[in-house]
C-alpha cells in the first residue's frame, strides 16, 4: 500500500496561475498601503487557490511484478561445430540455476534456429519478436549464448535493458575457407574465363609453408590437384568443355584441427554458350527448296554460314574446266583439308560427285565425323544415282544405303514410336496433321535410329552416331513444301532447327540426358531417354547419405521426379550411365562463411546499454544488480537492472480540502483581517 498527494484542478492550470497572480498583486497592494490585515488576506487567498487546485490523498494497492530475463539460445549450424553445443548446454544449465536463485525473477528462454533458406543466424529478429510479447518495463536483462556470428546484427532495435553475450568456442579455434569471386553465369565454350579464388585461414591457424591443396572437378569428373598460396587472391583461367550447364567444384581437403570442412568447397554453375556456330553448306543441283537451308541458318544470328552452290546442270557438257566454272575459285582444299575442323556442321544439300570434291577430301570429311564432327545429307534423286555421295568415301559413315529407287508419290511424313521419344522429333507442332511430301528416296539397311518414316513406312529421317561424331540422312528434298504451306504445311523450320542443333551437340537435344533444376531446397529431376522405362535415380546428399527416387513418365521419353533436399550443398545424381551434379543453395552455407567465434559483430548492439561479452571457456560470470545507465559488465560479472515493476489492484482518493472546510477557513481569515483593520 502506497500513498501520494495528487491534484485535480477545478480550472485549467494557466487560469489558476492567473488567479494566483491577481491574488498576489492584491496582497502586495495591501502591504504597500500599510493595511495590518495583509497577511490574513494572503492566507485566505492561499486557501482559495489550494481549493481550486483540488488536492487529494491517493492510496494504491500495488502487487509487485517479477523481473524478466530473456535468455537467447543460439542453435544455428555454426553452434554445432567442435564442442560448442556442449558448452552452450552446460552454460545454459548453470545460468538457469543462478537466475532461479535470484529473487523476483522470471526467465524467457528463446531458441534461435537456422534462418529460413540461407539467411544464417537471425538472433536479433528472434529477440525483437520476444520483446514484442513482453512488457518493456519488466525486462531486467538479455543474455545470449552464442558464437557471435549473427547475420542480422544491423536490425534497428531499442533495447530496454543491458544485453550480454556468453561466447562459445575456443580461443585456439581455427578454420580454412575457400571462396570464389566474380564467377559469371555464362561463358563462351572454348574461351577461358578468369575466376578469382581465395583460400584463407581464420583464427589461431598453425604455422605451415603457406600453401594449401586445391582440387578442381568439372561435372563430377575425377578432380585435378594443385597447391596454391593461402591468403592471396588466385586468378584462375577456366575453359568450359561443353554447352549447357557446367558445374565446377573447387575443394580444399580438410586440414587436421580445423573447425569444419563445410566451407572448403565452392560450387560454380556456369552455362556454356557458343560464340558462333560455324556451318558449311554445300548445295548441289538447284531445286525449288534450294534456299531452305540457307534461309534457316541465316535467320539464326548465332550461326556463321559458309555457303557454296553448284549451279552447273549435270547434263551440260561444254568442255569448260571445272576450275573456271565459278566467279571465285572454290576453296576446296582450304575448306575440306585445312579448316574442316573449324566447322560445327557440314550440310550436303542434293550434292552429287562431279569431280569438284576429290575422294581424298570426302575421306577427310568421313574422318572429321569420326573425330567429333557432324554431317547432314539432304538427299534428292541424285542420292539414288551412280554419282551418289554414298558411293564415295562417305558411304561407310552414312546411316542408310540408297536402293537406286526414287518414289514420286504423295505421302505424309510420320514420326515413329522411337521418334516420339527422340528430342529431334518429339512433340513437333501440329501433332502429325501435316501436309504431304511428293518425293522420297528409297533407302535400306538403316544403321542408325529411324525417327521419321514416309511412304509404306520406309525410312525418311535416320540419325546415327559414328565414333565421336554424328550423321543424319533426310531421304527427301521436299521439306520445303511445308514452308510453302502445301496442304496446310508443317513444322519445317522447327524440325530442321532441331536437327541442326542435335547434330551440333546442343545439350537440350541430347536423347540420353539427366538434368536437375533447383528451386530453393527442392530439385526437379528430368531424365530423357529412348528407353521405355528408367531405374530409380540415386541421390547422394552433401553428408554422403544415399537415397533413391522413382521417376514417372511426364511425356514420351521424359521421366521426372521431385526431391526435397534435406540440407544446403552439393548433390550427386546417377541414373544408369548418366550422372550429374547440382547445388541446392551455396556449397558453403552462410553459417559456415565465418566460423570463428567473436563478439565484434554484436559489440555495437551491446554498447547501447553498456553490456559485455564473456567467453564461456573462461568461466561463467557472476550476476550483479546495476542501476539503469551504469556500466553493466566488468571482470567476471554481468549486470541486470532491477525494474521494480508492479501491478495496481485498487486506487482510493480522499480530498484534502473539502468545500465546507475551505469556506470556513477563508471566511474566518477574511473576517479576522477586516476586524483587525477596523480596530485600527
Amino acid at each position: 500500500m502506497t500513498g501520494t498527494i495528487v491534484f485535480d484542478p477545478l480550472i485549467p492550470w494557466p487560469l489558476l496561475a492567473g488567479v494566483g497572480a491577481i491574488a498576489l498583486l492584491g496582497v502586495l497592494a495591501a502591504l504597500m498601503r500599510g493595511l495590518s490585515g495583509w497577511a490574513l488576506r494572503g492566507l485566505a487567498a492561499l486557501v482559495v487557490l489550494a481549493a481550486l487546485a483540488g488536492p487529494s490523498y491517493q492510496q494504491e494497492d500495488r502487487a509487485p511484478l517479477t523481473d524478466i530475463v530473456v535468455v537467447l539460445h543460439d542453435d544455428s549450424a555454426s553452434q554445432r561445430l567442435s564442442d560448442r553445443g556442449d558448452q552452450t548446454a552446460a552454460a545454459a544449465a548453470t545460468l538457469a540455476t543462478r537466475l532461479a536463485d535470484r529473487p523476483n525473477t522470471e526467465v524467457r528462454r528463446i531458441v534461435v534456429p537456422d534462418g529460413a533458406g540461407d539467411a544464417g543466424t537471425q538472433l536479433m529478429t528472434a529477440l525483437s519478436t520476444a520483446l514484442a510479447e513482453e512488457p518493456r518495463a519488466r525486462i531486467a536483462g538479455i543474455i545470449a549464448l552464442s558464437d557471435g556470428r549473427v547475420h542480422d546484427a544491423d536490425l534497428p532495435l531499442d533495447l530496454p535493458a543491458p544485453m550480454h553475450v556468453l561466447l562459445t568456442g575456443r580461443s585456439t579455434d581455427w578454420d580454412r575457407r575457400l571462396s570464389v569471386r566474380n564467377a559469371p553465369a555464362f561463358a563462351i565454350i572454348g574461351e577461358p574465363v578468369t575466376l578469382t579464388l581465395r583460400i584463407e585461414d581464420m583464427g589461431a591457424a598453425p604455422a605451415d609453408d603457406g600453401l594449401a591443396p586445391l582440387e578442381i572437378s568439372v561435372d563430377g569428373e575425377p578432380p585435378q590437384a594443385f597447391r596454391v598460396p593461402v591468403g592471396q587472391d588466385i586468378e584462375l583461367p577456366v575453359t568450359l568443355p561443353h554447352g549447357g550447364r557446367n558445374v565446377i567444384q573447387f575443394t580444399v581437403p580438410g586440414a587436421e584441427g580445423e573447425l569444419t570442412d563445410r566451407n572448403n568447397t565452392a560450387l560454380i554453375q556456369m552455362n556454356g554458350v557458343r560464340d558462333r556456330l560455324r556451318v558449311l553448306l554445300v548445295s548441289g543441283e538447284p531445286h525449288p527448296g534450294g534456299r531452305t537451308w540457307r534461309n534457316l541458318l541465316k535467320s539464326d544470328s548465332s550461326v556463321d554460314l559458309v555457303h557454296f552452290t553448284i549451279l552447273r546442270p549435270p547434263e551440260k557438257q561444254d568442255g569448260v574446266p571445272v576450275s573456271e566454272l565459278s566467279l571465285i575459285a572454290f576453296p576446296t582444299r582450304e575448306l575440306f583439308m585445312e579448316k574442316i575442323e573449324d566447322f560445327d556442321l557440314i550440310i550436303f544439300d542434293r550434292y552429287k560427285r562431279r569431280g569438284i570434291l576429290p575422294s581424298l577430301y570426302l575421306d577427310n570429311v568421313a574422318n572429321y565425323i569420326r573425330q567429333g564432327g557432324a554431317v547432314l545429307v539432304a538427299a534428292g534423286p541424285d542420292f539414288a544415282g551412280a554419282d551418289s555421295i554414298y558411293r564415295s568415301p562417305l558411304g561407310p559413315v552414312l546411316p542408310a544405303a540408297p536402293t537406286a529407287r526414287v518414289i514420286e508419290q504423295p505421302y505424309r511424313p510420320v514420326v515413329t514410336d522411337l521418334g516420339q521419344r527422340h528430342p529431334v522429333t518429339a512433340g513437333l507442332p501440329g501433332g502429325g496433321d501435316w501436309g504431304r511430301w511428293l518425293r522420297q528416296v528409297d533407302v535400306a539397311d538403316p544403321k542408325g535410329k529411324v525417327v521419321m518414316t514416309g511412304l509404306e513406312d520406309r525410312p525418311l529421317l535416320v540419325l546415327d552416331r559414328v565414333g565421336e561424331g554424328r550423321v543424319a540422312l533426310l531421304a527427301s528434298d521436299h521439306a520445303w513444301l511445308w514452308n510453302r504451306g502445301y496442304e496446310g504445311g508443317g513444322p519445317q523450320l522447327e524440325l530442321l532447327r532441331r536437327l541442326a542443333h542435335w547434330m551440333m551437340k546442343e545439350p537440350e537435344l541430347e536423347e540420353e540426358a539427366l538434368t536437375a533444376f533447383a528451386t530453393g531446397q527442392t530439385m526437379r529431376i528430368a531424365r530423357r531417354t529412348l528407353d521405355e522405362s528408367v531405374p530409380p535415380v540415386t541421390i547422394t546428399d552433401p553428408a554422403g547419405t544415399v537415397s533413391e527416387l522413382m521417376l514417372s513418365e511426364a511425356a514420351p521419353g521424359v521421366f521426372e521426379g521431385v526431391f526435397q533436399g534435406p540440407e544446403i550443398g552439393l548433390y550427386r545424381l546417377e541414373n544408369g550411365d548418366q550422372t550429374t551434379v547440382i547445388g541446392l543453395g551455396p556449397a558453403a552455407p552462410r553459417e559456415f562463411e565465418q566460423t570463428i567465434a567473436t563478439g565484434d559483430v554484436l559489440a555495437p548492439v551491446l554498447a547501447a546499454q553498456r553490456g559485455g561479452v564473456v567467453r564461456i571457456e573462461n568461466g561463467l560470470p557472476r550476476l550483479r544488480e546495476v542501476s539503469a545507465g551504469r556500466p553493466a559488465a566488468g571482470r567476471g560479472w554481468i549486470g541486470l537492472t532491477p525494474r521494480g515493476a508492479y501491478e495496481t489492484r485498487d486506487v482510493r482518493q480522499t480530498g484534502l480540502l473539502p468545500g465546507w472546510l475551505v469556506l470556513l477557513l477563508s471566511a474566518a481569515l477574511i473576517t479576522a483581517a477586516w476586524l483587525r483593520e477596523g480596530r485600527r
